[in-house]
């Protein structure tokens, strides 16, 4: 039986503990330049915008670390502080045409193109019944393309028919874009929309095409799609509707620090008011087959600092999330260590961001995660979308890394 985990709540004043400040790292942290966002990770006070950018430019990678590591256990209730979790999601992207034209989208493609295609309900059902594991399946995560063509009734029927099929599976679908979409094509409200598709089966949003909020960049990558406050808006309508949802950031488009930490306030602000989010995932832009110019590629600091300030400022959402896909196998691994709690899962199949470049697997097993989990020296734990606990995984006895890394915690 499913077991629900409790929501980590905002750090509290409480006296903190000797699992949680390691005192080689207090002693580190007291004398750091960073050392006022320490004192504010212990007594729960939250970072200011300009404090997370002064985080964002220090060379102290090590500080940052230590920092969004307090920060994590922190939120954390003390049982489950060395939980790392994952869920067995299957990915599914109906059609890859698209009328949007953003600069770092690959997936895209033209209804003309030879490499274009649409997928019907039934192709749906049996790509999935396809799968050998779809009887413990616990997600299916719905992306696609805006494609008239396939309007709200298309999307209606296909949740249908997965709740239908598949009545173990949580449903995660459609950004809040492709609402968005589907309600200027019906002629109806964002609300509408949402809740048609939660009498279908819809449990979730996915957090995708929040991109960067930023007013500069999104003039430059994707000047057609909706606003940052559509789709704070939309996101807050799921909310009210108690569907839960997920929080994107997408870097490596040329913004700045300023910029980041602005996009992760918003979300906090949003967060205030509906309360809906579950994760956050700072994404990775990738440069093949589209418009971006690869300058604004991210270092692998770059992507620690994403996570471990995302981790310091987002103090009102539970977890933060290392999508391995886009962010690679050995960084989301290092990201346990500056934040992360959430590796997303075993994908099946990813097609977004491997248009664009990635060369990551496109599906990893079960044992897999499991044992990038336990090489961190951290405890594996299988969830379910709202992170309900569905197995704890302790790690065997001769796992090397992890009695070394629980030690030193």
């Amino acid at each position: 039986m499913t077991m629900a985990a409790p929501l980590l709540t905002k750090p509290s004043s409480v006296a903190h503990t000797a699992q949680e400040v390691n005192p080689l790292h207090a002693q580190y942290l007291q004398q750091s330049p960073l050392h006022f966002a320490y004192e504010k990770v212990l007594s729960g006070e939250r970072i200011t915008q300009q404090e997370a950018v002064k985080i964002y430019n220090s060379h102290d990678l090590l500080a940052i670390g230590m920092l969004a590591d307090l920060a994590r256990k922190r939120m954390t209730p003390p049982e489950l502080q060395n939980h790392v979790y994952w869920v067995h999601n299957f990915h599914i992207n109906p059609t890859n045409i698209c009328e949007a034209s953003c600069k770092f989208c690959s997936f895209k493609k033209g209804p003309k193109s030879p490499l274009a295609y649409v997928m019907s309900v039934d192709n749906v059902l049996e790509m999935v019944h396809k799968y050998p594991q779809n009887d413990t399946l616990s997600e299916f995560h719905v992306v696609s393309g805006l494609y008239r063509e396939q309007g709200l009734e298309y999307y209606e029927t296909l949740f249908k028919a997965l709740t239908r099929e598949f009545p173990h599976v949580h449903i995660k679908g459609m950004t809040a874009v492709e609402m968005k979409f589907l309600a200027d094509v019906a002629g109806v409200s964002t609300e509408v929309v949402l809740k048609t598709l939660k009498d279908a089966g819809l449990r979730s949003l996915p957090g995708g095409g929040a991109e960067m909020f930023s007013e500069r960049i999104r003039a430059e990558v994707c000047m057609d799609k909706i606003t940052a406050t559509e789709w704070l808006d939309v996101h807050g309508q799921a909310h009210a509707m108690g569907l839960s949802s997920t929080a994107t950031m997408l870097a490596g488009l040329g913004e700045t620090p300023e910029e980041r930490v602005e996009h992760m306030v918003r979300l906090r602000e949003q967060q205030d008011i509906s309360g809906g989010f579950m994760t956050f995932i700072p994404l990775n832009c990738y440069y093949d087959n589209n418009k971006i110019d690869s300058k604004h590629a991210l270092t692998g600091i770059e992507n620690l600092k994403n996570f471990a300030v995302s981790r310091l400022v987002l103090d009102n959402i539970p977890h933060i999330k290392a999508f391995w896909v886009h962010i690679g196998e050995k960084t989301s691994q290092v990201g346990l260590h500056f934040g992360v709690d959430d590796l997303d899962g075993t994908v099946v199949q990813e097609k977004i961001a491997h248009s664009a470049g990635t060369e990551t697997s496109q599906h990893l097993t079960q044992d897999e995660l499991r044992n990038m989990i336990w090489k961190a020296g951290r405890v594996a734990v299988e969830r379910d979308s709202l992170y309900g606990i569905k197995a704890i995984y302790e790690p065997p006895a001769d796992t090397v890394g992890y009695h070394e890394a629980h030690t030193f915690g």
